[in-house]
């Protein structure tokens, strides 16, 4: 008995060898007690069950953080300490970001339940000799499938008879126009998108029908394949997030490294070791910036918000700062940098050439000759090539949801639109000129035939479409600009068609001529006998918007690749009009799938690097092609929308899928998505990501001096044998109510000029520069120098000790106002940016003052927090330290220029 296996090339065997191969019958089909044995063996035509973690677990490990596991430890000691109202602070704290991260989880998941989704159809199965209808998941290897125009293939088919079939492979492999399929062997290693004589799961029959042995199901389809890469890539940390996890740790180890100082000082210098551990604890308790998980949490989210007014969805809160620190951008070609709608672009005929503007299926455009709309004459060249194009055609064009579309075949889709911006619109011409036979095309005939019967019973006419090498060899004329006829001259058509094609277009050749017998309407009647009307020359072409976002993100130091399916002329044609190629392409710039597998792995990182266009690529090459980048230290953000797309999607530090034309594959494996599909939208989303970095950054820079402050001061009082100058429940008041009121206020601070025209972070380069370093060091010396000399100065004057405390916390609070100001703009000064750019800032401080007051003089806040009234004099004071700080972090920015 042969064995049967999935994993054989199909395609490179003969029809009868797959039938037996597959122990099947070309006839019949299989058997009902057969399908059922091995149903069992193959197991259903799904693709399988990812295990996750259960939602306990999920949740669990939003704690998994060192900042995190500080503050759980700090809160639980304040809680055994009996300080209730720090304890549950902190801890609250804690609980909503872990919250706020479970809700942000398992987009690979969703991923993979949507492809679950796209392979439970219905399929016409023969067994036993009858045609049924099965659902897809109980077919198996060996069963006889029939497929139609409107099908969704249900498995992986080898064809063993086919009638016109057409399919359209672009969710799978990227090819923009449907692919004429065959029974032809094919050399083993053809790649999936060359392969003619084989069918996908998951690709749509546009056109004819066709039988196919079925030869692979569930798991071990090329869909399947795409599972399990999408299965296997990796979430990959941000680089927000890889920063904040080094800085926290830092960050963690320095707060217990001085915590433990603390101890150790105070048990030397004979205190009770019970005090000192309280003492500690206050420290890290100050030491450690709370606010900061909320604000980045809050700051992410504002930026999700503005990026959701700018038609980009946010659908994971770290992508928003990843698109600010991208470095390449690669993008999906068709339907992501171009319309995914073929549109004629020149029409050529012996006398002429004429333009065609407009886009798309709707007819918003014109012909024109030599810069005017060209006149189409009653038999003229132009004329006929257009009627040929339009009468010679079995699509329509359908104006539902206030979107023209294609239905049928999208290059004939694109005939009907040209000929209509001349005039010649699909009805009128169906009406003059009525279809009495036609002969459709075929891979083998390469051409469409139909013959039509004029309405007033004249003479019959035959019009054809094609191949130009195909339709040349029935002619033997050529019409001229007035509709005369003379002899062909057909290598200048080839020159012509050669020139069109080496520009990226897709060339078809018109033929016309009179029959005075309907019936010898037949492919043997027409050699020599049509008149060659001229070629029409299609692309799908690019985005405007795109070729201008291109250009932006260049200019923003971002560097784009488009990747594609179609094939390496066709890219290069479509690349040079984006702006992705100059006139000087060299070698390297556009590698073909089949360059890129013969590429050493040494190699490969440095070639993909420099190119810049990647055509015939699968998807498993479109998932390394992101690794090699990201392997260059690069941070990648992919683009796309078909389920070729998904495994790269995932890979990427930011995938990017189209919101209305992408498959819901592409749309749950990405991070974001664009809501209007349009490349442009990348642009805005980037300058939003560039922003939320800088507000984040100016949040810690502006955070870290206050809470090294806090813990400096602690650490001097237990070496001095003091008492401390603030309390620890007086600097939890001032690390929550400031996070809050002053520090949050910078997640609306407006862009500033120049964003777009600076080049990406280096995702080398740390979270903090050197020089934003000693700026925090600055700022906090001079914290605690004014407190402490605050403090004494009170004390030494009289005021007790609660007052003097009281006058140390608002001057923590006072110069954190002033600091803030100072925030806004970490290179320039305040009023470069202006002051009521952001109003937030002023309501926030307004709010903060009316909190200082409160617990300055309201008693019961005095019993809570052990602070007591101060008088004017003392408030002239801070006010006096607070601007002398702030002119010199003012000094120290003018000298530093410290970039971000």
């Amino acid at each position: 008995m042969v064995e049967i296996t999935l994993q054989n090339p199909h395609h490179g065997l003969a029809t009868h060898e797959v039938v037996l191969l597959l122990e099947t019958d070309a006839q019949r089909g299989l058997s009902g007690h057969e399908a059922e044995r091995r149903l069992h063996r193959f197991g259903p035509n799904l693709l399988p069950q990812a295990k996750t973690a259960g939602s306990l677990v999920r949740f669990a490990w939003q704690f998994n953080h060192p900042l995190i596991y500080v503050l759980l430890g700090a809160g639980i000691v304040t809680l055994a300490l009996g300080e209730l109202v720090d304890a549950s602070v902190i801890i609250g704290v804690v609980l909503v970001n872990a919250a706020i991260g479970f809700v942000q989880e398992s987009r690979a998941e969703a991923a993979l339940d949507a492809l679950r989704a796209m392979v439970q159809t219905s399929a016409k199965v023969r067994r036993d000799g009858h045609v049924r209808s099965l659902p897809s998941e109980q077919l198996v290897p060996g069963d006889l499938v029939l497929i139609e125009a409107g099908d969704k293939v249900p498995a992986d088919l080898r064809l063993l008879a086919i009638g016109e079939l057409q399919v359209d492979e672009s969710a799978l492999t990227g090819e923009s126009v449907p692919v004429v399929k065959d029974e032809v062997v094919l050399p083993a290693a053809t790649p999936v998108a060359d392969r003619r004589n084989m069918v996908y799961s998951g690709t749509l029959v546009t056109h004819g029908s066709g039988t196919g042995a079925v030869v692979a199901t569930g798991a071990e389809t090329e869909l399947g394949e795409i599972h399990r890469l999408v299965g296997a890539a990796d979430t990959l940390a941000t680089p927000l997030t890889r920063k904040l996890t080094w800085f926290s740790k830092v960050l963690t180890v320095a707060i217990l490294m001085l915590a433990a100082v603390t101890f150790g000082v105070g048990v030397l210098r004979g205190e009770s070791a019970s005090e000192m551990f309280t003492a500690a604890v206050a420290l890290a308790v100050g030491a450690i910036p709370e606010g900061l998980p909320a604000a980045v949490t809050i700051t992410l989210a504002i930026g999700v918000s503005r990026m959701a007014r700018r038609r980009a969805v946010v659908r994971r809160l770290a992508a928003v700062e990843t698109l600010g620190s991208t470095t390449v951008v690669c993008s999906d070609k068709t339907g992501t940098l171009t319309e995914n709608q073929m549109t004629v672009r020149a029409v050529w005929t012996p006398d002429d050439s004429f333009e065609v503007t407009g886009s798309g299926y709707a007819a918003d455009g014109a012909v024109l000759h030599r810069g005017r709309p060209a006149t189409v004459d009653v038999g003229s060249a132009l004329r006929w090539t257009l009627l040929a194009g339009a009468a010679c055609n079995d699509a329509r064009l359908d104006p539902s949801d206030g979107t023209w579309r294609v239905v049928g075949d999208p290059t004939e889709g694109a005939m009907l639109v040209v000929a209509a911006k001349a005039g010649l619109h699909r009805d009128s011409v169906r009406a003059s000129l009525p279809r009495v036979a036609a002969i459709p095309f075929s891979s083998d005939r390469q051409y469409m035939a139909t013959l039509h019967q004029p309405a007033d019973d004249s003479t019959s006419t035959v019009l054809v479409k094609g191949g130009v090498e195909r339709v040349l060899e029935l002619c033997g004329y050529e019409m001229a600009a007035d509709g005369h006829t003379r002899c062909l001259d057909a290598a200048r058509v080839l020159r012509a068609a050669d020139e069109l094609a080496h520009e990226g277009l897709r060339v078809l050749a018109t033929a016309a001529g009179p029959t005075e017998d309907a019936r010898a309407f037949e492919d043997e009647s027409f050699a020599g006998a049509l008149v060659f009307t001229g070629l029409q020359a299609m692309l799908d072409p690019p985005r405007p918007a795109a070729i201008a976002a291109v250009r932006t993100l260049h200019g923003a130091g971002i560097d784009v690749k488009m990747i594609t399916g179609d094939h390496a002329v066709t890219a290069t044609a479509i690349a040079a009009q984006l702006g992705l190629l100059d006139d000087r392409c060299r070698d390297g710039d556009v590698l073909t799938g089949a360059a890129l597998a013969a590429l050493p792995s040494e190699a490969y990182p440095e070639a993909v690097e420099r190119a810049s266009v990647f055509a015939r690529v699968s998807p498993e090459q479109k998932l390394r092609l992101v690794e090699g980048l990201q392997a260059r230290g690069h941070v990648v953000a992919m683009t796309g929308d078909g389920v070729n797309d998904a495994p790269a999607l995932q890979q990427a530090d930011i995938g990017i899928a189209m919101g209305r034309g992408g498959t819901e594959v592409a749309k749950e494996a990405a991070d974001m998505v664009l809501t209007d599909d349009d490349f442009a939208t990348i642009e805005a989303a980037v300058e939003e990501g560039r922003g939320v970095f800088d507000n984040l950054t100016k949040f810690i820079v502006w955070t870290l001096p206050t809470n090294m402050a806090e813990g400096l001061v602690i650490l001097v009082a237990i070496m001095l044998g003091t008492a401390l100058p603030i309390l620890p429940v007086q600097i939890l008041w001032i690390n929550m109510t400031t996070a809050v009121a002053l520090g949050l206020m910078l997640a609306f601070e407006p862009k500033e000029e120049g964003l777009m025209s600076r080049p990406p972070r280096d995702p080398r380069k740390p979270l903090l520069t050197g020089a934003l370093i000693l700026r925090i060091l600055l700022v906090s010396a001079l914290l605690v120098g004014g407190a402490w000399w605050l403090y004494e100065w009170e004390r030494d004057n009289g005021a007790a000790i609660a007052e003097a405390r009281t006058a140390a916390l608002n001057l923590f609070v006072v110069v954190e106002a002033f600091y803030l100001l100072s925030c806004r703009s970490l290179t320039g000064s305040m009023w470069r940016v202006g002051v009521f750019s952001n109003r937030w800032i002023v309501g926030g401080i307004a709010f903060q003052a009316i909190g200082q007051l409160t617990i300055t003089y309201l008693p019961v806040m005095n019993d809570a927090f052990q602070t007591a009234p101060i008088g004017g004099s003392v408030w002239l004071r801070i006010f006096a330290l607070a601007s002398a700080a702030s002119l010199v972090v003012a000094i120290d920015k003018r000298a530093r220029r410290a970039p971000l």
